[in-house]
């Protein structure tokens, strides 16, 4: 099962599309890192909920993750913890890897972290999107939780939304404001929603 972060403290697990899977096991850019330790037997179902959960708990505290990155996770019986998803700051790929590591019942850790290229376009894309969306007065509240969970996603220009709303309208305001942005080549808007009533 893979889980994302960065939606709400609410939501346990988040969807992350297939796309953005795809993306992160065929990119070029993406290194597989890993370490490993033999394990005999599966691990328990308890066990396993306890790693998925501490797993993320761990992710949503790394110092430097934002609004622009994009964590996803999954845990196998064997131990084993997969690290997917894209991010702004090239430390946050040790970092995540690192801190997975540290938990007990981790086996191994199979890091496919993208860093996003550096790009002073896409910085003034990621301000502008961010502005256009959580500037927007029905997707204001969302900006005051400690992690807002509409996250933005910008390489080459091509902007992706992920996270969590309350909302169908929710979710295609924040498309139509990020498309609304000087710059931005295409928008893949990959956002769930929390309550399909709306």
């Amino acid at each position: 099962m893979r889980h994302t972060l960065g939606a709400s403290v609410i939501a346990f697990a988040l969807c992350l599309s297939s796309f953005l899977f795809a993306q992160a096991g065929q990119s070029g850019a993406v290194a597989a890192n890993t370490t490993s330790t033999a394990q005999s037997r599966p691990l328990s179902e308890n066990a396993l909920q306890r790693i998925t959960q501490e797993v993320r708990h761990q992710l949503v505290m790394l110092p430097f993750y934002s609004v622009f990155d994009d964590l996803a996770y999954q845990v196998s019986p064997d131990g084993t913890v997969t690290l997917i998803g894209q991010v702004r700051d090239p430390t946050l790929k040790p970092d995540a890897e690192r801190a997975v590591k540290k938990i007990e019942g981790v086996e191994r850790v199979v890091n496919n972290i993208e860093v996003l290229p550096t790009s002073p376009n896409d910085d003034r894309i990621r301000r502008a999107v961010y502005r256009a969306i959580y500037g927007n007065d029905s997707l204001a509240p969302y900006s005051l939780r400690a992690v807002p969970p509409i996250h933005i996603i910008v390489k080459n220009g091509n902007v992706t939304l992920t996270g969590v709303v309350a909302r169908q309208m929710d979710k295609q305001i924040a498309e139509m404001q990020a498309k609304s942005v000087p710059g931005v080549f295409s928008v893949q808007d990959n956002l769930q929603v929390e309550n399909t009533k709306g």
